[in-house]
């Protein structure tokens, strides 16, 4: 599912007007036998109407000076304007006194205040489609020009009371109530509009990003091979929440978590450190930022069709596409238990209710790093595409079902002769600039022959190959440490303790990491040690 937020294009042409089906009388003589004034009435548009009832002049100057904006510019075309042609709406009007009217009109001076007063007041009084509001126990629903999904009868709607429902008009059908609709932010929407969250708000907003429909738009032809349109339709979408989730979507319903300032920046100035790419990676500060924000945010936000028992466990969405994993021997992440309990994520939170879920703000973030973005990081030895050199030897996969065995496969490695000693390299990918031990995971022969296993250990060296900061390669050979297995168990061999590795690779093509295995048997110690190797994987463990 794409979120689409989409920006309502008006035409100013004149259209065929059309005539009201229903009245505003909830008599059933009344409702079929119209009187000659409901008539002439229901023959005039939505703005005389309002012009011709003085308990709604202030909102007639609030629609007179707030101008239609189409493709982010503010036009010449006021909503009065919009309101007095054959276009046909649903349209809900406060009465004098129950609103600010000065405020609103001194923002609409402004691009930036006629674009908020046209969205969180105007489009929220207004339908595209044409609503009348019933007697009977069934609510009605309204779809507001900025996209808010309200709910209400003739009684009222949303909790305000309707004075006089179902007037109508050449071009709709008119509402009036007490006072505003209440404008209920998204998600999205608290980030920029709430001060204690708009660092973030503001980074959220640099992903937004338009989109032509075509298929929504109204076409004219192909003008000298060109396609033109008369009507075009932009979908306003961030490219960002469309990976970890569509918050800015009013038909969804998601939790988040949001730091307070001082919460979210120590957070994210620690993810930054994690996420240092070298001098040579394009537009690495960029990149920095997107991966710092995905760290902190992939764990922020839960999507409530996603979870089984929210009060139990909530899962993120990375939890959704890894869960395949094999969890005996990974770090299960994304996965948070007891939420709302003492040492819950949602522990001594402040829930906001939004249009389409809750804010849940905190003073304190309550993720570390190993918790959530710095992982354990598993090259699978059985995935040869992971090899990327390899030196007198053959090898073969195997696959084996054992709890003991990650991913169910291991790769055996056979030297060309009974004294070769052979080298393979195999490349890790998505490490950060963090600090590691870094460990290849060995097996016994017995997984292969129970009954009369080889006892003889491997004998090997080692080299960790990486990049630093100014993009140059380095090698560290692991203190030139003569590794030995147990025989007799599954063994993680420490290769290098406390690894830090300078420059982060996440999400990177070039094979800038890698780990070379190098057998280092002597021709006299043949006999008591084995060259051939079942290696399991090279495996990442983060350290704090």
């Amino acid at each position: 599912m794409i979120t689409k937020l989409v920006k309502y294009i008006f035409a100013c042409s004149v259209c065929c007007c059309i005539a009201a089906t229903l009245n505003s009388c909830a008599e059933w003589d009344d409702h079929y036998n119209p009187s000659a004034t409901q008539e002439a009435a229901a023959q005039q548009t939505l703005w005389k109407q309002l012009q011709q009832n003085p308990q709604l002049s202030d909102f007639c100057q609030v629609l007179q000076q707030t101008k239609v904006f189409r493709h982010h510019k503010k036009t010449a075309v006021s909503y009065a304007d919009l309101l007095d042609q054959g276009q046909t709406f649903t349209l809900v009007a406060p009465v004098n006194g129950s609103f600010n009217r000065d405020s609103l009109l001194q923002l609409v001076q402004t691009n930036q205040g006629d674009s908020i007063v046209e969205k969180t007041f105007v489009m929220n009084h207004l339908s595209r489609s044409t609503t009348s509001l019933g007697t009977t126990s069934a609510a009605s629903k309204l779809l507001m020009l900025n996209a808010k999904h309200l709910v209400g009868d003739n009684h009222e709607i949303e909790g305000v009371s309707v004075t006089t429902p179902n007037i109508h008009a050449r071009n709709g059908i008119l509402h009036i109530t007490s006072r505003p609709l209440p404008y209920r932010q998204n998600l999205y929407e608290a980030f920029s509009l709430m001060p204690q969250l708009s660092t973030i708000g503001a980074m959220l907003r640099q992903y937004e990003q338009d989109r032509f429909d075509p298929d929504a738009s109204v076409s004219a032809g192909i003008v000298e091979g060109v396609p033109v349109y008369v009507d075009s339709v932009v979908i306003e979408q961030n490219t960002l929440l469309q990976r970890i989730g569509l918050i800015d979507a009013e038909d969804s319903t998601y939790w988040v978590l949001a730091p307070t300032q001082q919460a979210w920046q120590k957070a994210y100035d620690e993810a930054t450190q994690y996420f240092q790419y070298d001098e040579k990676v394009l537009k690495r500060d960029s990149i920095q930022q997107f991966w710092s924000l995905r760290a902190l945010l992939d764990d922020a936000i839960f999507n409530l069709n996603e979870q089984a028992s929210p009060e139990d466990s909530l899962v993120s969405v990375p939890y959704r596409l890894n869960r395949n994993y094999n969890t005996t021997h990974r770090q299960v992440f994304h996965r948070f238990l007891k939420p709302f309990m003492p040492g819950g994520i949602f522990y001594d939170t402040t829930p906001i209710a939004c249009s389409n879920g809750i804010l849940y703000t905190t003073n304190t973030w309550p993720f570390t790093p190993t918790e959530t973005y710095f992982r354990e990081l598993w090259s699978e030895a059985e995935q040869i595409q992971y090899i990327t050199t390899d030196k007198d030897c053959s090898y073969n996969i195997r696959r084996l079902a054992a709890d003991s065995i990650s991913e169910s496969g291991y790769l055996q490695i056979i030297p060309r002769t009974a004294t070769s000693n052979w080298e393979l390299t195999f490349r890790v990918n998505n490490t950060l600039s963090g600090t590691y031990d870094v460990c290849a995971i060995i097996l016994p022969k017995a997984v292969s022959n129970p009954t009369n296993p080889d006892l003889k250990p491997n004998k090997f060296k080692a080299t960790i190959s990486y990049i630093d900061l100014e993009g140059a390669t380095q090698t560290f050979n692991c203190n030139n440490t003569q590794f030995q297995n147990d025989p007799l168990r599954v063994d993680t061999v420490v290769l290098a303790e406390a690894f830090q590795f300078p420059a982060c690779n996440y999400d990177q093509n070039d094979i800038k990491v890698t780990v070379k295995l190098q057998c280092s048997i002597l021709a006299r110690e043949t006999s008591r040690y084995a060259r051939e190797m079942y290696l399991d994987c090279i495996y990442l463990r983060p350290r704090k």
